[in-house]
């Protein structure tokens, strides 16, 4: 499936979500309008009755009173908010307060208040009909091309599911689901004690010393059991490599790496207005995820997968047909080069077998002997000690020209661009760099996919988003939770409604 594709069926896809769902409300409130125009059927009958009573009780039937009760009763159950609900509770205000002849007088136009009010019930019955039919029928059409692009992701995706499925580990069909539902509870979590804490330092000098200690306190323990949930649960949800290409349906990138490597790419970069969870390698894979799914080897018997790209496990006697084979079918081979011997056969046979546009190396930094040996493999010179950052994570980012001409891109902090000379421009500029700042925390991943996206970009592939991509990763808990809460209000506002439809049928 192409990018192009990928992106309108997720699109079709969101949009069908929304129209189900609004095309289920409204046929709740379709179904709401009928109870109410059947429950108010009787209204012309029960107001010649309340008229009726009336003139028993000014003529001296004091039996009538209760009965006119009885109707007020009624017409404020089962009336819409209109003129005759409003002009029997009126009427009857006047009974019990002695003033028959006013009461009477009030009623006169009850038949007609209640022929007005059941022809509205009528009009909205109508029209909520019609909108829910066109909403219903839009629904319907809408999963016809959902279905169909769900099925050609799939089929786009069979060759290589095919080859990643026999090395991707089982595991009972219970467990995502129970630990997404947990992860579900900390994202929740999360969101309340961040809004907890957030009210409190912004409203702390409106609340007595009691409450803002509990608030800040309640708060924070809330904040940290939402981080305790996560880190246990989140690494054992994620979808293995075969599920994960399923799920996109795009060619993948295939990310090769020294496992020695592992534990400096699960690190976590607090250095923001926000306090992360994602390590640098989920940022990275983030800001890949604009060019397909990753993938990468899971490092042999790690008792849970790291949390990036999504893992698959080879045998140590038997790795490289597949790693080849998986190379053909990748749109990208992304490369860390380190010490292992393994990775540097990778780098041979990527450079042997593959398209020149399909390779992205990433040189650690303040590793001349690595860069020593990649020279080793090149057709011409890059001088990497001449233009490779200081990070020994990343340093730069190597794609190439048809002919193998090395192309180094830097990764580090950019220097800031000069703002403009006139006045209100320089403002407006400062005014969108803070916000700019704001939002993006400048972590070593963040700078990885900077120097990634002008990478890709000197090879004629464009993908403006991975910078945002990285950045939104290091808050993904965070607006997971609060898209969660939202999502968990919008279906408890349904259920309630269908409750109440079915509770007065």
């Amino acid at each position: 499936m192409s990018s192009r594709l990928w992106a309108t069926a997720r699109l079709i896809t969101t949009v069908a979500i929304v129209t189900v769902y609004v095309a289920l409300h409204l046929v709740i409130s379709a179904g709401m309008d009928l109870r109410a125009r059947d429950r108010f059927s009787d209204g012309t009958i029960r107001a010649a009755a309340f008229t009726a009573m009336l003139d028993r009780y000014g003529a001296g039937d004091m039996s009538a009173r209760a009965e006119i009760r009885s109707v007020n009763t009624w017409f404020k159950e089962n009336a819409p908010a209109g003129a005759s609900r409003s002009t029997v509770s009126l009427a009857t205000v006047d009974v019990e307060s002695g003033r028959i002849s006013l009461a009477r007088e009030r009623s006169a136009g009850l038949a007609a208040d209640t022929l007005r009010d059941r022809k509205g019930l009528e009009r909205r019955l109508g029209s909520s009909r019609e909108t829910a039919l066109y909403w219903a029928v839009a629904a319907v059409v809408l999963l016809g091309p959902t279905m169909w692009l769900r099925r050609r992701r799939r089929s786009g995706a069979a060759e290589i599911v095919r080859v990643v499925s026999r090395f991707d580990p089982p595991h009972p069909w219970w467990r995502r689901p129970v630990f997404l539902l947990a992860s579900s509870v900390g994202y929740v979590l999360l969101v309340a004690g961040f809004i907890t804490v957030s009210t409190a330092q912004r409203r702390g000098h409106e609340m007595s010393p009691l409450r803002l200690m509990l608030s800040l306190v309640g708060g924070l323990a809330v904040f940290g059991a939402a981080v305790l949930i996560l880190r246990y649960t989140r690494p054992r949800s994620v979808r293995g490599a075969a599920r994960a290409l399923l799920a996109d349906g795009r060619q993948p990138v295939l990310y090769l790496r020294s496992f020695a490597d592992d534990d400096v790419a699960a690190q976590v970069d607090d250095s923001g207005s926000f306090i992360s969870l994602h390590s640098r390698e989920e940022q990275f894979t983030a800001a890949l995820g604009a060019v397909g799914p990753v993938i990468t080897v899971g490092r042999p018997g790690e008792p849970l997968p790291r949390l990036g790209a999504a893992r698959f496990y080879l045998p140590l006697d038997d790795w490289q047909p597949t790693i080849l084979r998986l190379m053909a079918l990748s749109q990208l081979c992304v490369l860390r080069l380190g010490s292992g011997e393994g990775l540097w056969w990778e780098v041979q046979q990527a450079r042997a077998t593959q398209a020149a546009r399909k390779i992205v190396l990433l040189v650690p930094g303040g590793l001349p002997e690595v860069a020593q040996r990649l020279e080793e493999h090149l057709p011409s010179p890059c001088h990497l000690a001449e233009v490779t950052g200081d990070d020994p994570w990343t340093g730069a980012v190597i794609t190439f020209a048809p002919d193998w001409t090395p192309q180094v891109h830097r990764v580090g902090p950019s220097s800031r661009a000069p703002l403009p000379r006139a006045a209100l421009i320089r403002r407006a500029a400062r005014s969108v760099r803070a916000g700019y700042a704001t939002l993006m925390m400048h972590t070593p991943a963040h700078h990885l996919a900077r120097a990634g996206k002008d990478a890709l970009a000197s090879m004629g592939v464009r993908k403006r988003t991975m910078t945002w991509r990285s950045a939104f990763a290091t808050q993904r808990s965070l607006w997971t939770g609060f898209v969660l809460v939202a999502v968990l209000l919008l279906l408890a506002w349904l259920a309630v409604r269908a409750l109440q439809l079915l509770g007065r049928g």
